[in-house]
C-alpha cells in the first residue's frame, strides 16, 4: 500500500513542528472563543497528551489541540471579564489616573494627545488595555509621567480600548530617566540638524515615531504603500540585527548573542511595546536562541509561536488589533511566501538586492492586501514600484539619520554640514512618495470587501502556497528522509 507523502512528513521530520503549530493555533482559536465561553476544564486532557507523546498516532495531536484550546478559552474568558469594567464608565464623566505611554503631541483642535495605560478610577482595579487621551491643561506630557485626566469615556475601534477627548489634564508626577532624557536630546539634535519634514520622517525610519509627521506626508506614504517604513516594526529591528551580525557574527558566538539581546532590549526601551515590535522581538529572540544552539526553527512554527505568546499576554491583540494582524501577515509574506516563490521560480538561488526587495515586497503586499481591503477598503496600485525605489535605501537612510542626530547633539554648529547626506536621501524618498501619489488613480478608497471575500482570498493564497511548497520543499524532505533515515529531527 502506497504511503502518502504528507503522512511521511508528519511521522518523520515534521512531527514536532506539526504538534507545536497545532497547539499554538488551538490556543489562538481558544482565545477568540473565550470571549463568550470558558472551556478551561479541557486542560485536564493535557496530561493524557503528554503521556502519549511518544506514540505514533493522531491521538496525541487531537488531545493536544483540545487541551490548548481549553487553555485559550480560559485565558480569553478571564481577560474578557476584566474588560467588563469599562461598561460601568461608558459615556460618563470620570477622573482617571494613569501613565503616559508615548510623548504627547498636539492633535486636532490643538489638543495634547497621548496614549495612556495602567489607568484606574479612584481606588478601583486598573483598567486593562490603552486609553487614547486628548485634552488641555498642561503644556506637555512625556512618556512615563503620571497624569490625571477628567472627561467623558467612550468606546473606540482599533488598537485602543477607550478614548477621552476635550479632557482636563494634570501631570501628577514626572518620572524622567537617563534613557528618556537621551532620547529627547537626540530628537532635539535631529530637529536642529534637519529641516521638516525630513527630521520627522527620519525619526519615523529610526524608531517608528510618526506622530510629528505632517498629515499630508502621512497621507502620501499611505497612498503609495510606504507607511510600513515609518512604523515601529520588525523591519527596523531586523536591519539593526543584520548590521550587528556582520560586525560580531564571525567572532565569539556568546558575544554575538549577547550583542543581539542587548540591541533588542534597547530597541524595546526606545520604541515601547507596540504589538508589531513585541512580535518582532519575540521572533528575533527565538531565532537567536535556535542559532546559538545550532538548531533551525521552521518559520511557520516561529510565527505561530510568537503569535500565541503575544496573544496570551494580551488577548486584545487577537480580538482585533489591526497593527498586530498586519504585522504578522507582512512577516508571513516575507518568511513563508517569499522563500517559496524564490525556490519555485528562481531555483532557490540567492537573489540580488533589487530582486529580493521586489519578491519580499510582492509577497508582503499579497498577504496584507485582503485584510487591508476588508478593514480600510483601500488599495495602492503603485506600492510595488514605490517599494522598489525606496525600501532598498532605508538601511542607509537610517544610518545617515542617526549620524545627523548625533551631530545635532554634539556639534550643533556643524550639524547642517554633517546632516547634508541624510537630508538629500530623505528628500529623495519623500519626493518619490509625493510624485507617485500624484499619479491619477494610483490610490483607491471605499472598496467594499466583506469578510467572506477576505476568507476566500486567503484560501486561494494558502492553496497556491501549499502547491508551491509541495512541488519544492515537500519532495526534497521526503527524499532526504528516505536517504538519511537516521537524520536528526528538525525543530
Amino acid at each position: 500500500m502506497r504511503t502518502s507523502p504528507w503522512f511521511l512528513l508528519f511521522q518523520r521530520r515534521a512531527r514536532r513542528p506539526v504538534l507545536v503549530s497545532a497547539a499554538c493555533a488551538a490556543l489562538l482559536l481558544g482565545l477568540v472563543v473565550g470571549q463568550r465561553w470558558n472551556g478551561g476544564w479541557l486542560v485536564l486532557l493535557l496530561p493524557f497528551a503528554l503521556l502519549r507523546a511518544r506514540m505514533q498516532d493522531a491521538s496525541v495531536l487531537l488531545l493536544l489541540v483540545i487541551a490548548f484550546f481549553g487553555i485559550g478559552t480560559w485565558r480569553g474568558h478571564a481577560y474578557a471579564r476584566q474588560l467588563a469594567i469599562y461598561q460601568t464608565f461608558w459615556k460618563h464623566k470620570i477622573t482617571v489616573v494613569g501613565v503616559v505611554v508615548d510623548d504627547a503631541v498636539y492633535g486636532t483642535h490643538q489638543q495634547l494627545t497621548f496614549p495612556m495605560n495602567k489607568a484606574h478610577v479612584g481606588r478601583g482595579p486598573p483598567l486593562p488595555g490603552t486609553i487614547t487621551v486628548s485634552g488641555f491643561g498642561v503644556p506637555a506630557a512625556f512618556r512615563g509621567d503620571t497624569v490625571q485626566v477628567t472627561g467623558e469615556l467612550y468606546p473606540v475601534r482599533g488598537n485602543a480600548q477607550a478614548a477621552i477627548s476635550f479632557a482636563g489634564l494634570r501631570v501628577l508626577a514626572h518620572h524622567d530617566n537617563w534613557l528618556d532624557a537621551a532620547r529627547r536630546k537626540f530628537v532635539a539634535g535631529l530637529q536642529s540638524a534637519l529641516p521638516e519634514p525630513a527630521a520627522s520622517f527620519g525619526l519615523g525610519l529610526l524608531v517608528g515615531q510618526r506622530n510629528t509627521l505632517p498629515a499630508t506626508i502621512s497621507q502620501q506614504l499611505t497612498m503609495v504603500g510606504l507607511t510600513h517604513i515609518i512604523a515601529v516594526s520588525g523591519y527596523n529591528l531586523t536591519i539593526m540585527l543584520q548590521v550587528a551580525r556582520r560586525l560580531v557574527g564571525k567572532r565569539s558566538k556568546f558575544l554575538a548573542t549577547l550583542t543581539f539581546v542587548l540591541l533588542i532590549g534597547g530597541f524595546l526601551l526606545l520604541t515601547g511595546t507596540s504589538p508589531s515590535i513585541v512580535r518582532a522581538a519575540i521572533v528575533s529572540l527565538l531565532s537567536i536562541t535556535a542559532w546559538y544552539y545550532g538548531r533551525e526553527i521552521n518559520p511557520f512554527v516561529l510565527l505561530l509561536l510568537a503569535a500565541a505568546v503575544t496573544a496570551w499576554a494580551t488577548p486584545l491583540y487577537v480580538w482585533g488589533n489591526v497593527s498586530w494582524y498586519l504585522s504578522f501577515l507582512a512577516f508571513a509574506g516575507v518568511m513563508l511566501l517569499a522563500p517559496l516563490f524564490t525556490a519555485r521560480f528562481y531555483g532557490g538561488r540567492s537573489l540580488g538586492l533589487v530582486a529580493a526587495v521586489f519578491v519580499e515586497s510582492l509577497c508582503a503586499e499579497l498577504l496584507t492586501l485582503p485584510y487591508v481591503l476588508h478593514i480600510f477598503g483601500q488599495i495602492s496600485f503603485v506600492a510595488l514600484p514605490a517599494n522598489l525605489l525606496v525600501v532598498a535605501l532605508v538601511p542607509l537612510a537610517m544610518l545617515l539619520t542617526f549620524v545627523a542626530g548625533v551631530a545635532g547633539m554634539a556639534a550643533p554648529v556643524l550639524a547642517g554640514i554633517v546632516a547634508w547626506p541624510a537630508r538629500l536621501l530623505l528628500t529623495y524618498m519623500l519626493d518619490t512618495a509625493h510624485g507617485l501619489s500624484e499619479i491619477p488613480h494610483a490610490f483607491a478608497q471605499n472598496i467594499g470587501f466583506p469578510a467572506w471575500q477576505m476568507a476566500a482570498a486567503y484560501a486561494v493564497i494558502a492553496g497556491i502556497g501549499a502547491a508551491m511548497w509541495y512541488k519544492t520543499c515537500a519532495k526534497c524532505a521526503i527524499i532526504t528522509d528516505k536517504t538519511t533515515p537516521n537524520a536528526e529531527e528538525g525543530g
